[in-house]
């Protein structure tokens, strides 16, 4: 008789008997919130696991593997609710979750926009967006890993020292049940692995890293490619010179750009906008973009981060446009913040199992430009690539942006020397209106862009 193949390696059917479980679990926990009095309930199960290491200087220095399962109820009474949350699944436990979240809803105070969404709101059919990746990784590969990058990075021409390299797996299933009707359950992963090292002497030492990360490992880059592109941007920061104060064009590379569009989707959460604490809050269907820009927000791309079927509220994902053509087509919305606006929700609600839920994107992207990086860059005289920012120095209701940053100065179309202790600052309303994308759009992180030319932005240096 054949041996079952280990959880490790397929895991398929014990996943899915582990789901079907938490899935009764929680229609366990409702029906007891429903016996104590709630009117209505949702409540959502986190069982993750997950595998770090870490090595530095060709030693190991960490090597963790973690589970938990994390338990929340959410409970209405009119428009009162309460949330408690519990990592032990005991049916006592369940009964005094059950008891406790009743209690502290009598005595909570109204939430006109609180409550679960209408049976006819729910996910009935799930997206499939290839979220998980059945094969576990050996300790061992993962040792390997890190081993390599940090070899690589450290075999650098100029490589001094390194801060090291770790990698890492985490496997996560998501379980949500309310008392509407919704009962369903997703599963995702994610493989990664980074090395930071450094370069130079003494106080003239410059950091730097790289890093890669993926649903599944077969679409991780080498560990090679990544230590020595870590190695080699270590070595191109050594001795950085400051600049006088200038009015110049700043080109974003693709590990800063993304911060532009965190800052948009910070701007049209539903949450900022129904307080009127947005500096976008009056410019639905406006023009804030060049006509040739496009930006998504993606749940149901495969294989992609941030991808999911449903949100925190039962709400079916939908691959969205929240930018088209340049114009401002929607904000991010769940339950509560759609019904403060008088909107409809966009499926956007995420929440862990202590708090209720809030607006968050998914898988956000700008589309690329035409140009490559090379031509963005050719006609800048005078100009600052950023490869770095430094602290959080954005104002969401006024749009006032100011960051540290360090990169390299751009003169006559050409990336020269390495500068630091830069300020670039501007309005983030005049920064998307001046802005131009390239053609070299990767997705790496789950919210990404290419590289981003602005012109007009002010830099602060000497």
């Amino acid at each position: 008789m054949a041996c079952p193949a280990p959880a490790t390696r397929s895991g398929k059917g014990l996943l899915m008997t582990k789901q079907v479980n938490q899935l009764d679990l929680l229609a366990k926990l409702l029906d007891l919130a429903k016996k104590e009095g709630a009117e209505s309930a949702d409540a959502l199960v986190f069982d993750a696991t997950s595998i770090e290491v870490a090595q530095r200087l060709g030693a190991p220095e960490k090597l963790e593997r973690a589970e938990s399962t994390d338990m929340g109820l959410r409970v209405f009474i009119g428009k009162q609710q309460a949330i408690v949350s519990s990592t032990d699944h005991s049916d006592s436990a369940l009964r005094e979750m059950a008891e406790r979240a009743v209690a502290m809803a009598k005595v909570a105070p109204e939430d006109p926009w609180c409550g679960i969404a209408e049976p006819s709101e729910i996910a009935n059919t799930l997206a499939e967006m290839d979220s998980f990746d059945p094969v576990e990784p050996e300790t061992q590969n993962l040792i390997d890993m890190a081993k390599e990058a940090e070899d690589a990075a450290r075999a650098v021409k100029g490589v001094t020292n390194s801060e090291g390299a770790e990698a890492g797996y985490s496997r996560a299933r998501i379980a949500l049940s309310a008392t509407n009707g919704f009962a369903q359950d997703y599963s995702v992963t994610s493989h990664s692995f980074s090395v930071s090292v450094l370069a130079g002497a003494g106080t003239t030492m410059e950091r730097d890293y790289d890093f890669t990360s993926a649903v599944y490992a077969e679409d991780l880059k080498s560990p090679a490619d990544i230590g020595r592109s870590a190695g080699e941007r270590a070595v191109s920061r050594i001795n950085p010179q400051k600049k006088k104060t200038s009015h110049v064009p700043v080109v974003y590379d693709w590990r800063a750009s993304s911060s532009l569009l965190g800052h948009l989707t910070g701007a049209i959460n539903g949450a900022g906008i129904a307080r009127g604490t947005s500096f976008l809050k009056e410019m639905m269907g406006e023009q804030i973009f060049n006509k040739n820009i496009t930006i998504h927000d993606d749940p149901h791309r495969r294989r992609g981060l941030s991808s999911k079927p449903f949100d925190g509220e039962g709400i079916a994902t939908t691959p969205k446009k929240i930018i088209e053509n340049g114009k401002l087509t929607t904000w991010l919305l769940d339950l509560a913040s759609a019904r403060q606006l008088g909107l409809s929700t966009t499926g956007n609600a995420a929440r862990g199992t202590s708090g209720p839920p809030s607006p968050a994107s998914t898988n956000v992207y700008m589309e690329a430009g035409e140009l490559s990086v090379k031509e963005l860059i050719s006609n800048i005289e005078e100009g600052f690539l950023v490869n770095e920012l430094i602290g959080m120095g954005v104002n969401g209701v006024t749009g006032d942006y100011s960051r540290g940053a360090s990169g390299f100065w751009i003169k006559n179309g050409e990336i020269t020397y390495p500068v630091s202790e830069m300020t670039i600052a501007g309005n983030l309303k005049d920064m998307f209106a001046n802005l131009t994308p390239a053609n070299d759009l990767e997705f790496r992180y789950g919210t990404d862009a290419p590289t981003l030319r602005i012109d007009g932005m002010t830099v602060a240096g000497l």
